[in-house]
């Protein structure tokens, strides 16, 4: 409950992200084929105020539903719309249900057609990889059709009231039936949503140390660019490689040569702060995105260096201390490149002149 109540981390937005745009394109062809509905309804021998509700209602939501695709179009500019699309989605169930109720009371108790609103927009919301939303929708479901069912039943005037020839006996019973059924699949929702969620954090997660990834960076840098772009600040990114690491693994062996690995992670990481991110390309070489003009980037980065040449590392208790040195290259964006491939391969550019003067050492432009 704590990891679907918590706020995803980047890479997961940007995948909930895309979510929410397939979810808006998927409801707006829902939204098109319950134009159908009434007109089914109306074959069927169902009354015509019984279809005008129902169509009333279908444009309703289709109109709705291509403002929400409008919005979910302009990818992730409004941090509530999966909030707001899910209420609407719930609510505007309820409001149908209400509107019926009015016309013939067990209608709006017992229109398993309408009804169905509620699983559909609880079900939607697996697509955006958010737990949050799967529980506020699923809640926000319970509430308002517990609501409802309360205020109907409650309101009839007599028993004979609720019970009808097309949608049969409204009862306390059936009523709290369908809440159940509502809570059970809000429950199995939110646990699809919480494997997919470890699927993505599993991809996005290097398992030895257990810092982001290149795939977490790619989905990543995107929107760090996107936020410089509107929002003005810097962007730099520092490559960084362990110096004769091959040397370390071959005298302490591979085992410890990890271990080496995590405790430099350990030292970077226990000072940087929430606009640093360290991320793990593969081997003994990491990334170090900052939002921080060059220069600023270049200090930080070579205070960084020198705090893991102060820290020696311990293989085993009682062996001698091993230090530990890099080099780095760093690059800023826009002036070094606008996508990731190019900033790297400027920023190997400056790693290697760091390596060919001498290493342990900081290089943020060519000579």
């Amino acid at each position: 409950m704590g990891t679907l109540l918590s706020r995803p981390d980047e890479m997961m937005l940007e995948v909930g992200a895309g979510g929410e745009l397939l979810v808006a394109r998927l409801r707006a062809v829902i939204a098109a084929l319950l134009l159908l509905l009434p007109l089914a309804n109306a074959l069927g021998g169902g009354s015509i105020d019984e279809t005008l509700i129902g169509l009333a209602g279908a444009v309703f939501v289709n109109l709705f539903a291509q403002v929400w695709l409008a919005l979910a179009s302009r990818r992730r500019r409004f941090a509530w719309l999966p909030f707001a699309t899910a209420a609407f989605d719930v609510t505007a169930t309820s409001a149908i249900l209400l509107v019926l109720a009015q016309h013939h009371l067990p209608a709006g108790l017992n229109s398993v057609v309408v009804w169905c609103g509620y699983v559909l927009a609880i079900l939607l919301t697996a697509l955006r990889n958010d737990g949050r939303t799967t529980l506020f929708a699923g809640a926000l479901a319970l509430v308002q059709y517990a609501a409802i069912a309360s205020l109907l039943m409650l309101g009839a005037g007599s028993p004979e009231q609720l019970i009808s020839t097309d949608y049969g006996t409204a009862s306390p019973g059936n009523q709290l039936q369908r809440l159940i059924l509502l809570a059970i699949v809000t429950v199995i929702t939110a646990m699809v949503v919480y494997r997919l969620q470890r699927l993505v954090e599993m991809s996005g997660t290097d398992g030895l140390t257990g810092l982001p990834n290149r795939t977490w960076l790619v989905h990543r840098l995107p929107h760090l660019v996107d936020a410089v772009e509107h929002e003005g600040g810097s962007l730099t990114l520092a490559l960084v490689n362990m110096d004769h690491f091959r040397r370390i693994n071959d005298d302490i062996g591979h085992h410890a040569g990890d271990r080496a690995l995590q405790h430099v992670v350990a030292t970077i990481t226990s000072f940087t702060d929430e606009r640093e991110w360290l991320v793990r390309l593969r081997g003994e070489e990491f990334v170090l995105v900052l939002r921080k003009p060059l220069g600023t980037a270049w200090e930080r980065v070579d205070a960084l260096r020198r705090r893991v040449s102060a820290t020696p590392f311990e293989p085993e208790r009682g062996a001698d201390p091993v230090r530990l040195s890099f080099s780095a290259g760093i690059v800023g964006y826009p002036n070094d490149g606008h996508d990731l491939s190019t900033l790297l391969r400027n920023a190997d550019r400056r790693l290697q002149a760091a390596k060919r003067e001498g290493r342990d050492r900081v290089v943020a432009r060519e000579t």
